[in-house]
């Protein structure tokens, strides 16, 4: 069975769903949460489910003590869940081709550097796009440059807000997430 990690950095709603999936999955557990902010919500939702929270600043994460916090936790796969820090080589290495992150925007539209929830709504909005959706990824050294795993759109009415559109792509990410990430789990499984 797979040990999973969750990063996030805001209210963890993704996480939550990510949690509540695999809490008696035969493939996966969530084993450790893990978040760049004190009060990032994040936090609550993984004591919920009764899973260890760790909190790390810059410092740590680029020394190497948030990469001996995954190994010690014996983490297999990491999930990027709305965590807005690019990860450090030490990690993306580490975990090549075992890091999954979501983006809400349909790859390579409206991503890179600054491009994370609202900021992509509002631009998906002002550029008029008639649909947008979700892109789940694998993760690189690059901003959302890694292997596309799996996308789904939805349609943008013409007096949507960006509110209204990240409404919209939100219930993609909740629906999809977790079910692609077994699927990648499970598929990951079968090659080794």
């Amino acid at each position: 069975m797979y040990r999973v990690a969750i990063f996030g950095s805001g209210s963890g709603t993704n996480a939550q769903n990510i949690l509540k999936y695999f809490e008696e999955s035969e493939v996966a557990r969530v084993h450790l949460v893990l978040t760049n902010k004190r009060s990032a919500g994040i936090i609550d939702r993984a004591r919920l489910y009764g899973v260890p929270v760790v909190v790390f600043d810059r410092d740590q994460m680029e020394s190497g003590t948030v990469l001996e916090r995954l190994e010690s936790h014996k983490i297999d796969f990491v999930v990027l869940a709305g965590f807005l820090w690019k990860l450090p080589v030490d990690i993306v290495q580490r975990f090549e081709n075992k890091i999954l992150n979501i983006h809400p925007a349909l790859l390579p539209d409206y991503g890179g550097e600054g491009m994370y929830g609202m900021n992509v709504h509002r631009a998906v909005v002002e550029n008029e796009e008639e649909e947008t959706g979700i892109t789940i990824h694998y993760v690189t050294e690059e901003y959302d440059e890694g292997e596309v795993v799996f996308q789904d759109s939805v349609e943008i009415d013409p007096d949507d807000t960006a509110e209204e559109v990240a409404g919209k792509v939100q219930e993609l990410e909740h629906r999809h997430f977790p079910s692609v990430i077994e699927w990648v789990l499970t598929d990951l499984g079968s090659d080794e």
